[in-house]
């Protein structure tokens, strides 16, 4: 799994492997996948957003986003965008996208213009290894690569607000 959406009772869950790539539609007491589209094989599938009657990919390096229609799951569009893509997600007029670094993106979701960002910080001191995005109740959440922790971020400043702690 790379990225999750949960949207009218389902489950939308980008999966990532070398040439194994798929976004898929799942129930979510079952586990049962519904609808599943295999991403083209030169593509690593990453993070993944709802907007509208949209679906929108990322892919780690390659520097392309896949948008797809929600029911269908045919490919509507593709946008770029510089870096690496980890995660994605929204609030309600921007998508927020992480690479990696302790820095969020922000973009325009007609055009995909980065149209601002900036870097989250715990006190003085960046957050890196940002993963996959979740906006929750009006903070952005972030698993942090690598560690058992989410971290939750002020989403006007990307002051860090609280940890989430998962281990064990």
């Amino acid at each position: 799994t790379q990225g999750l959406v949960y949207h009218d009772g389902f489950l939308y869950e980008g999966t990532g492997l070398n040439a194994r790539s798929t976004i898929r539609k799942v129930r979510l007491d079952t586990g049962e996948v519904l609808q599943q589209r295999a991403i083209a094989p030169q593509y690593f599938g990453e993070g993944v957003t709802d907007w509208g009657q949209s679906l929108l990919q990322l892919t780690w390096h390659s520097k392309i986003g896949f948008v797809y229609d929600r029911a269908t799951f045919g490919i509507t569009r593709t946008f770029s965008y510089e870096g690496e893509g980890w995660g994605l997600t929204h609030d309600t007029s921007t998508l927020i996208l992480s690479d990696g670094t302790p820095k969020l993106r922000f973009l325009d979701p007609s055009t995909f213009e980065e149209i601002g960002n900036y870097t989250v910080r715990d006190g003085g001191t960046p957050v890196a290894n940002l993963n996959e995005l979740e906006y929750v109740r009006g903070e952005i959440y972030a698993n942090v690569w690598q560690t058992d922790r989410v971290v939750r971020i002020a989403p006007s400043t990307g002051q860090v607000i609280g940890w989430i702690d998962l281990t064990g």
